[in-house]
């Protein structure tokens, strides 16, 4: 049997009946490091020309997802094995001056949740750590958030990982960079992820079959509307069990996970997973390297946005 096709097998019985319950949280120790490094891939899909650095930014003022910790250590891990990247990790939002974000070729926003009131991140930050006056605090936080942007444009990667769709929730321009904005989730559940198209080079990890796997199935609003991107996976409406009262959907798709250009940059958005266990998934692995070398300008594919 294929190794995918098992892996598949093996979670969805173990999880498969998890509709609407949370996973366990899985011990972050030497142990599950060593399982996530056997399962990891041995080396890139796509050729190099060199090693390049990754910042993994793990930073939450909002929602605490358990999986935060887990999910920089597998970004450490597949860059590490793979010997593609160089991977640093941090959560000071210092990074997002341009001083900082020059010594990277990517960075990976890793379940960066931010508040409800103005879901800002770096205006949460900034107001935790200061009485100062809001007016410049915001002044503040609104050139990090720029940064960030002409960081892209100028050609630096952004790979978006699950929560991280909520950094600047309320920002258009985040919004219209990312390719959309959250807007709500119903419980977790065990969903069936398909690829657009199976001959993507993005999503040549996974079965023609797609995978399934336990998370919280994400639904977005403002820039996601446009389409403004190359879609790569996605979940059937009809199959996402409690959906919001009232606006159910039973035609259609969501999008799972989407590339798109932004300038000279790439940025690459992906919403599995709030759980650690998705992370046993070597296709899954397979993807996020992959996608980390798209973010950095390592493959040449079709990135050409749907709703244009």
């Amino acid at each position: 049997m294929k190794r995918s096709i098992f892996y598949a097998i093996v979670f969805f019985a173990s999880f498969g009946m998890a509709l609407g319950q949370s996973l366990p949280e899985v011990v972050l120790d030497d142990a599950w490091k060593a399982k996530i490094h056997s399962l990891a891939p041995e080396k890139p899909t796509f050729p190099i020309t060199k090693k390049k650095n990754i910042l993994v930014f793990s930073l939450h003022t909002g929602f605490n997802h358990w999986v935060i910790p887990h999910t920089e250590e597998m970004v450490k891990i597949i860059g590490e094995k793979s010997e593609a990247f160089t991977v640093t990790g941090s959560k000071d939002i210092s990074m997002f001056e341009m001083k900082n974000l020059k010594k990277y070729d990517a960075v990976v926003l890793n379940n960066t949740c931010s508040k409800g009131d103005h879901r800002n991140l770096f205006w949460d930050k900034l107001r935790a750590d200061s009485d100062g006056d809001s007016a410049l605090l915001m002044k503040q936080a609104l050139q990090l958030e720029a940064n960030l942007l002409e960081y892209v444009e100028k050609g630096g990667g952004l790979l978006l990982l699950h929560g991280a769709v909520t950094t600047q929730n309320n920002s258009p321009a985040f919004s219209k960079l990312v390719g959309g904005s959250f807007d709500y989730h119903p419980v977790q559940q065990a969903i069936q992820v398909r690829s657009v198209d199976v001959n993507h080079p993005l999503v040549q990890a996974f079965p023609a079959i797609g995978f399934n796997h336990v998370d919280e199935p994400y639904f977005y609003k403002n820039a996601y509307a446009e389409l403004d991107f190359k879609p790569l996976l996605y979940f059937n409406n009809a199959e996402i069990k409690s959906q919001r009262k009232g606006q159910e959907l039973v035609d259609g798709k969501t999008y799972v996970a989407w590339i798109r250009a932004q300038g000279k940059g790439k940025v690459m958005y992906a919403s599995p997973s709030h759980n650690a266990q998705s992370f046993e998934n070597p296709d899954l692995l397979q993807f996020f390297l992959d996608g980390m070398q798209y973010v950095v300008g390592d493959v040449e594919c079709d990135e050409r946005p749907i709703g244009k």
